[in-house]
């Protein structure tokens, strides 16, 4: 047979993708319908199952029985055909249909009033595993069974057929089926309300939460979905995602007033530098001009270490837990950030093994040291200790200033944030110090807070490496 060529620009893919499109088309796209049809065709299989064990069970016994009483029949007759009193016409029994008694050579001997004056019945085949005959002689269309036995006379052997009747299995088979097909209906149709009706109550919680949801933009972080009184896996997901929430509008909170601090100190930096360039340039005396040149500088390196520190705060919001990790020995770090530190006194205890990067802790060091510079009066403690106890690596460092108050004991760890006029720009911090320390901490699963002890002591408390 010639093939057809296929059309120009035609793909050979796209019949089946057609035929996937119409089969998309006819399925139920809500959890709603899925359930209630799958619960509904799960239903619907036990009970045509259960259904047809039923009627195969009933039937079996119903047939059993109209044997069992067509058997007994046949032997009532072949007990009397052995006692030689077997009369020419035979009563029939109640279910039974027709008897017939017929002798060796094939003589019909005796029978029931129905089958007087018939020819003997000849099989015409088998059924089930039992024979036929053609019984449309007695002009019953229903089925029936028919019991043969054979008896000893003293006339000779015999042969005794006696018809039952499977009229009554067939009528209860049927009056069952219909019964159990109604049933069946009445049950499936009841499963698909109850499972429509409880699908929808327990669904009304998630519709209530995906409006709310789609209702939030990026200035409604301070609205929250509706969190149900039950406990169940709905009212975990809603206080999950008011848990979400409120981490969003935190970070939120936070970038507006990080952007808004920013914005602030390049502000001033950069009016002072625009001032001394100003001045600098117009005026005569070449000393002045040199002096506003060498501020100008200053104001320049504060501005680079400004914006290297909010790169690399930002860095530090976008790597979350996934900075790089290496083993490190703690100690040896903190001998090399105070090599060139004058009035530091360090004590690091050797085999203070830790997981992180070496750049950043590396700077989380420097920025303490830093910062305990620019407060200390007279000496800096530099201590590194592990703990195998809690499986920790402690690294504190303390300096002879002021002493934080309590109070103001997390204000030091916002950005921007200066407590006093001891920590200005005259003593070249930036106010972001101490945020990238307990950031740079907090990515390696550490804490960084202010402890107690004489003067300020910054304790950074980190896991050691292994455990």
């Amino acid at each position: 047979m010639a093939e057809h060529p296929a059309a120009p620009g035609a793909r050979p893919g796209a019949p089946r993708a057609r035929l996937r499109v119409r089969k998309a088309r006819f399925v139920p796209r809500s959890v709603r319908a899925r359930t209630t049809i799958a619960a509904c065709a799960a239903v619907a299989a036990v009970l045509l199952v259960a259904s047809a064990a039923v009627l195969l069970l009933l039937r079996v016994n119903l047939e059993r029985t109209v044997q069992d009483g067509a058997r007994e029949q046949a032997l009532a007759v072949a007990g009397l055909a052995g006692d030689g009193h077997l009369p020419g016409q035979l009563p029939l029994g109640h279910g039974t249909d027709f008897i017939q008694v017929t002798d060796a050579t094939g003589r019909v001997v005796a029978a029931s009033q129905n089958l007087a004056g018939r020819p003997a019945l000849t099989p015409t085949g088998t059924r089930d595993g039992h024979a036929t005959y053609d019984l449309g002689l007695l002009g019953d269309e229903h089925h029936q069974r028919v019991t043969t036995v054979t008896a000893d006379t003293p006339t000779g052997p015999v042969t005794i057929r006696v018809g039952a009747s499977l009229h009554t299995a067939d009528t209860a088979e049927d009056l069952t089926t219909a019964a159990l097909a109604a049933l069946s209906a009445v049950l499936v149709a009841t499963v698909g309300a109850v499972t429509w009706r409880a699908t929808g109550r327990a669904l009304r919680p998630v519709e209530a939460i995906r409006s709310e949801v789609a209702g939030i933009g990026d200035r409604d972080l301070d609205r929250r979905v509706p969190e149900p009184g039950s406990r169940d896996e709905i009212a975990r997901l809603a206080h999950t995602m008011n848990a979400m929430l409120d981490r969003l509008e935190a970070a939120g909170v936070r970038q507006r007033r990080f952007i808004a601090d920013a914005s602030h100190e390049l502000r001033s930096p950069l009016a002072v530098l625009r001032t001394q360039l100003e001045v600098a340039h117009t005026h005569p005396d070449p000393a002045v001009r040199a002096q506003m040149v060498d501020g100008a500088l200053q104001d320049t390196d504060r501005l680079q270490s400004l914006a290297a520190d909010l790169l690399l705060l930002a860095r530090l919001d976008a790597a979350g837990h996934d900075g790089p990790r290496e083993t490190l020995d703690l100690a040896e770090l903190a001998r090399t950030a105070v090599a060139d530190r004058p009035r530091v006194e360090l004590r690091a205890q050797d085999g203070a093994l830790v997981l992180g990067d070496r750049l950043r802790l590396g700077r989380l060091l420097t920025n303490l040291l830093d910062n305990a510079q620019r407060h200390a009066r007279t000496r800096i403690t530099v201590e590194v200790a592990a703990d195998p106890a809690t499986g920790t690596v402690r690294l504190d460092v303390a300096n002879d200033g002021p002493a934080i108050a309590p109070a103001d004991r997390e204000k030091v760890f916002e950005r921007f944030t200066r407590l006093d006029d001891a920590r200005s720009r005259d003593h070249g911090g930036t106010g972001l110090g101490l945020p990238i320390a307990r950031d740079i901490a907090t990515l390696y699963g550490g804490t960084l807070v202010v402890a107690d002890g004489p003067g300020t002591v910054f304790r950074t408390v980190l896991p050691a490496a292994g455990s």
